[in-house]
């Protein structure tokens, strides 16, 4: 990896982290669009996976008072039942599904969840939302907008969903890490070392982030979340659909 595409990495790590520490979301799809430039499909998805943990990591960390610990245990659960289904399925990434499937994804913000229901503090939809956030990380890398229709018509404020978001999705990113192993075992000494530096720079994004959360509105954090997701989830459908053609 020369040091131009380092200094790279570590400025969009940086960006990448913000966004998240703001929306909860978005800088993790962002993070893995420009790894596939660089990697094979599962390589990418395990070192998103590494910076990812220290993201979601650091964020849970600041926002620790907020976590929502009932509703973390239940969504660990489910997380723990699609990642044994996985293995024990073999389940091998393709870049066209990550692309086109990562792209679908934001669909997930625009659908009536009034009509739905659904709401993470009720223990079945818990239970569903950590099954879908496992199965989503694991298979496309990852899983923002799945679990975020299961909290964003929820009575929780913004900081409550952030943290206990966080921490859902740096369990899940732990799983995946575990589940790409082999992929991220063979990666050249000089990449590894560089995503190890560039890893840190994840937490000042999310300090960042962290901050400019406190100062937004529910409102506008709402608003804010769908169109940013649909912008990048848009990218990537685009890019799945030409490789497909």
């Amino acid at each position: 990896m020369s040091l131009i595409i380092f200094i790279g990495m570590a400025v969009t790590v940086f960006l990448t982290s913000l966004l998240s520490g703001i929306f909860g979301m978005a800088g993790g799809l962002i993070l893995l669009w420009v790894l596939l430039f660089l990697y094979p499909v599962g390589t990418a998805i395990a070192i998103q996976g590494v910076i990812q943990m220290v993201s979601n990591g650091s964020r849970a960390w600041f926002s620790r008072a907020y976590i929502d610990w009932r509703i973390l245990s239940i969504l660990c659960s489910g997380v723990a039942l699609s990642a044994v289904v996985l293995f024990l399925t073999n389940y091998t990434p393709s870049l066209i599904v990550v692309l086109i499937g990562v792209g679908l994804m934001p669909i997930l913000v625009w659908l009536p969840v009034n009509r739905l229901q659904l709401d993470a503090s009720r223990p079945s939809h818990a239970f569903l939302a950590g099954l879908l956030s496992g199965a989503m990380t694991i298979s496309v890398g990852v899983a923002g907008p799945t679990v975020d229709i299961f909290f964003i018509r929820t009575q929780m404020d913004r900081r409550k969903i952030i943290a206990t978001k966080a921490s859902i999705q740096t369990l899940s990113h732990l799983a995946k890490i575990a589940f790409y192993w082999d992929a991220a075992s063979h990666l050249p000494t000089v990449d590894a070392i560089a995503v190890l530096i560039a890893a840190p720079i994840a937490i000042l994004g999310a300090r960042a982030g962290n901050g400019i959360l406190q100062k937004m509105t529910d409102a506008n954090f709402r608003a804010w979340t769908r169109w940013v997701v649909t912008g990048v989830g848009a990218v990537y459908l685009a890019q799945g659909l030409l490789k497909l053609v």
